[in-house]
């Protein structure tokens, strides 16, 4: 009942929009196809990179329906469903249809700022809400908390539909003691895309990316090399994208990789405020490293 594979590369799909700040679903149509067509494992749809934030509940139930009805089950597909109002995010998990969606991606409660036992039980009561599989999600740059190793471990050890991390705290050390002491089955994602090579070494099973939005293709491989144990030719395209990922988030996160779509002919370079595009200077270091990626590719 709990079962899923999120072995590989996850996309967190952004949104792309048109000039008048519309959601673009003729762009998004293309996106959806570039991934299934390059190598995707899974989309993850809905999640910070989607600029959730400053989508109405109308738009991001019609983005989920086309992207369900796009992907049409040929991959699985993760929702972003958190909060830092624990009883909102049961309703929703108790009352909403999720039907074409494999998997549930949870964020640490934000701004709030919970203790361990508050975030705990906040995915407790997620847990019990839903017999979907959930992927929590551990980011404390963007929600002011970490949730630590041990709380990781035991929400994993108590809730069998609790299958896996999207761990994002740049913490290799607490990375590596969640993956040392965790349940056989229970899956430890990246949630950085320069740290995944590193994360798979020592035994987590891909990314959620952000880069691979524009280059599935080659991060895809990256991660299948890793995981296969070829660290040598895996490394040798870590060290490619090294200097793009780092400018990918300069300007912030999806600012850069809307950038690069934008200059690959796929969106408009349109985001919603508070977000704004990434600065000339950013994109000009991008474009030459872009320039010098599509000869090699």
């Amino acid at each position: 009942m709990y079962s899923i594979n999120l072995k590989g590369v996850g996309v967190a799909l952004i949104t792309p929009f048109n000039e008048d700040e519309s959601v673009d679903y003729t762009a998004l149509g293309r996106l959806v196809d570039f991934q299934l067509q390059n190598g995707t494992d899974y989309l993850v749809v809905l999640g910070t990179t989607g600029e959730t934030p400053t989508l109405t509940e109308e738009e991001k139930a019609e983005i989920t329906r086309f992207v369900i009805e796009r992907v049409n089950g040929r991959i699985p597909i993760v929702l972003g469903v958190g909060g830092n109002n624990t009883r909102s995010v049961v309703e929703r998990l108790k009352t909403e249809s999720f039907r074409g969606i494999d998997a549930i991606l949870s964020v640490v409660p934000y701004y709030n700022k919970p203790s361990q036992e508050g975030i705990y039980q906040h995915y407790k009561a997620i847990a019990q809400a839903t017999k979907l599989p959930i992927v929590l999600y551990n980011v404390p740059g963007r929600t002011g908390v970490n949730m630590t190793a041990e709380t990781t471990l035991r929400l994993a050890r108590e809730f069998k539909n609790i299958v896996a991390i999207k761990e994002a705290s740049g913490n290799i050390t607490q990375m590596d003691d969640i993956i040392k002491n965790k349940p056989n089955d229970f899956m430890v994602i990246s949630g950085d895309d320069g740290i995944t090579f590193p994360l798979i070494t020592l035994g987590a099973v891909g990314v959620v990316s952000v880069i691979a939005n524009a280059f599935p293709r080659e991060f895809s491989k990256m991660v299948r090399l890793a995981l296969h144990g070829d660290y040598n030719s895996a490394l040798t395209i870590h060290h490619r994208f090294t200097e793009l990922i780092e400018l990918l988030f300069v300007d912030g996160n999806p600012a850069g990789v809307k950038s690069i779509l934008h200059a690959m002919g796929y969106i408009e370079n349109k985001l919603r405020l508070p977000l704004v595009p990434t600065r000339i200077t950013t994109f000009e270091k991008m474009r030459k490293i872009l320039q010098d990626l599509n000869i090699r590719c």
